[in-house]
């Protein structure tokens, strides 16, 4: 089979994103799934986004990515998440169709001109001394390339639970991936065990609609590429567990997999099971489930909160005693899936593992949970890989640099890793909406942002920066006519004031205060701009600060030190030191049990050994101009 330049195994959402960056950027790609049918499915919820997801989101959109645009394409709900609280904590999710999703996915994907689907199962590694050489399928065939990506999700070693009954695969309908996972463990790879869920899907006519609660939609989109939505909307309900169901489950919680010690695996804590959240929380009455038709014309229900592996005759009660589902069919029921995992701390940032040169990893089998959370690593292993250079993003500068940073710093602690706006220390500064400005450039740079999103972009810029300059600039007096100006905009002004302090006040918008005086008219997507960066000035300048401290400690690198030299440090950091091996001090600081202290000795260390470079540097350079 021909040679390529890189090989992806899986066409997930991590592959998907790997794949499109790494043939965009001109490189010879294969990607190897099972089935062309199986691109970018959305196995679990069909829903893209969701608190924090929807910034990685947004910002994968902004370098490139696809996920935001073909979800805006296929949305049949959007909401926003959050909304009563600040900005650096606002979220978009869109509800997805299930079956167009993948579809348009596919499409893209399958018109790049240096991409090549091979659908077969990728079985094993090729290596020369622990150097990627390409892959093996099933049937015998070698695949070449000198860079291998692995994004095979929740399909290592995997078994599906239902009760008492285990069965091989990742998903319904699918295989196991057994010879890659034993590949794996044969190569060396630290591997845990994890586990994920997925919960019933029911008929749609059979739902009672009249006794749910309609959700709100809202207006919105996940990608800064204004792309048509094709598809009508659908209508979203809420219902809520009853006493019988908490009845049923705490009863059967024995049958449970999870329960009687089938699973091995970790799950998600904060994505429990309903057993897990009935066991955990016994004094809650209930507990809230989102009824979200999978798309315009199909007829399944999923019902997101429900996640089980109780026997299938034990799901059908709990789900009949439940408001609106009491004659509900059930088109299938829910399972568990435990998987192999590598762990990520084996991985450098640019997701290349650290002991087999042009092995990358990316996506669930990193122990992440997400198909946001998969994309993004997927992207980044895909241009690393494209660029032959590790593509690294700072924790300062996207929610994507915490993410990777989390996992090869941390890892997953024992449970699948999933992403929250309070794993940001800088979140005020890695809002949803200003992502394109943190990161267009930057996609830009690699080649992946089209001509019409960079002009479109440059002209969001120009207005906004434009709008904010008048609004330094200009000097309103509280004169009778500017009063009766701003008094229909229900705005008082006592002092003379520069338009930009004005603008600070919480109330006024930049759309009222323009609608009465002399400021430039612009978009309502600018318009959003101008108001944040005006009324958030002042904690956004802090936080900058911040920033730039911290990025400061990422610019010290730990790399090669002797740490049982450094005098001051305990034996105990000494050993998570050379254990974790962090690459600079501010991943130092990151790792548990490193006290503030031993940053401090650290920190010292590192600048004496500057200062006397520098010393040692300035006496050569007086030596040889002497001589």
């Amino acid at each position: 089979m021909s040679d390529f330049d890189l090989i992806v195994v899986g066409a997930g959402h991590a592959g998907c994103e790997a794949a499109s960056a790494a043939a965009r950027m001109g490189r010879r790609v294969a990607l190897i799934t099972f089935s062309r049918d199986h691109i970018a499915r959305l196995s679990c919820n069909p829903a893209i986004g969701g608190l924090a997801k929807g910034c990685l989101v947004r910002e994968l959109d902004a370098l490139g990515g696809w996920m935001g645009q073909v979800a805006d394409a296929t949305t049949v709900q959007f909401r926003r998440l959050n909304t009563r609280k600040g900005l650096a904590v606002q979220s978009s999710r869109a509800q997805v169709d299930t079956d167009a999703y993948p579809k348009r996915m596919a499409e893209r994907l399958l018109a790049l001109e240096k991409l090549s689907l091979i659908e077969g199962e990728a079985s094993t590694l090729i290596l020369e001394d622990r150097v990627v050489q390409g892959v093996i399928l099933a049937n015998g065939e070698k695949v070449h390339a000198p860079k291998v990506l692995l994004t095979t999700g929740t399909f290592l070693g995997a078994l599906m639970h239902r009760g008492q009954s285990a069965t091989a695969g990742g998903r319904i309908g699918e295989h196991s991936a057994q010879d890659m996972a034993q590949a794996l463990a044969d190569a060396g790879l630290r591997l845990q065990r994890l586990k994920t869920g997925t919960p019933p899907r029911l008929k749609r006519d059979t739902v009672d609609w009249e006794k749910t609660e309609e959700q709100e939609t809202v207006k919105g989109c996940m990608s800064f590429t204004p792309t048509p939505r094709e598809l009508p909307p659908v209508i979203c309900t809420l219902t809520w567990t009853s006493p019988e169901a908490h009845r049923l489950i705490s009863e059967n919680l024995h049958k449970s997999a999870m329960f009687s010690g089938n699973i091995t695996g970790t799950g998600a804590r904060y994505c429990p099971s309903v057993e897990d959240k009935i066991h955990r929380f016994p004094h809650r009455e209930r507990h809230q489930l989102f009824l979200e038709p999978e798309g315009h014309q199909s007829d399944r229900v999923y019902i997101s909160g429900l996640s089980t592996s109780l026997p299938e005759e034990v799901q059908a009660q709990v789900i009949h005693s439940i408001p609106g589902l009491e004659r509900a069919e059930i088109l299938q029921y829910g399972y568990a899936v435990e998987y192999e995992a590598a762990d990520p701390r084996d991985l450098g940032p640019d997701l290349q593992h650290k002991g087999i040169k042009g092995l990358y990893l990316a996506g669930q089998v990193n122990g992440t949970s997400g198909y946001e959370e998969a994309a993004v690593q997927g992207f980044v292993a895909g241009v690393s890989a494209a660029q032959d250079a590790p593509f690294i993003l700072g924790r300062h500068q996207a929610y994507i640099g915490v993410l990777i940073d989390d996992l090869c710093t941390r890892g997953v602690g024992g449970e699948p890793y999933r992403m929250f706006s309070s794993r940001a220390e800088h979140r005020l500064l890695l809002r949803e909406d200003n992502a394109d400005r943190r990161l267009r450039a930057i996609g830009r740079d690699l080649g992946l942002v089209p001509d019409a999103d960079w002009e479109r972009f440059q002209a969001k810029l120009i207005q906004i920066d434009g709008a904010l300059k008048a609004l330094r600039e200009l000097y309103i007096k509280p004169d009778a006519p500017t009063r009766a100006k701003l008094a229909k905009i229900d705005t008082e002004l006592a002092r003379p004031t520069q338009g930009i302090d004005l603008m600070r006040r919480p109330e006024l918008s930049y759309a009222q205060l323009s609608s009465v005086l002399d400021l430039p008219q612009i978009d309502e997507e600018a318009t959003f701009q101008v108001d944040t960066d005006s009324k958030y000035a002042g904690y956004i300048e802090r936080e900058q600060a911040r920033a730039k401290r911290t990025e400061r400690l990422a610019q010290l690198p730990l790399d090669g030190l002797d740490y049982g030299s450094i005098h001051g440090l305990k034996t105990e950091v000494i050993q998570r030191l050379e254990r974790y091996k962090p690459a600079n001090l501010q991943s130092a600081s990151r790792l548990p049990g490193i006290t503030p202290a031993a940053i401090q000795v650290l920190a010292f260390h590192l600048g004496r050994q500057l200062h006397q470079k520098r010393a040692a540097n300035a006496a050569k350079a007086s030596s040889e101009h002497q001589t």
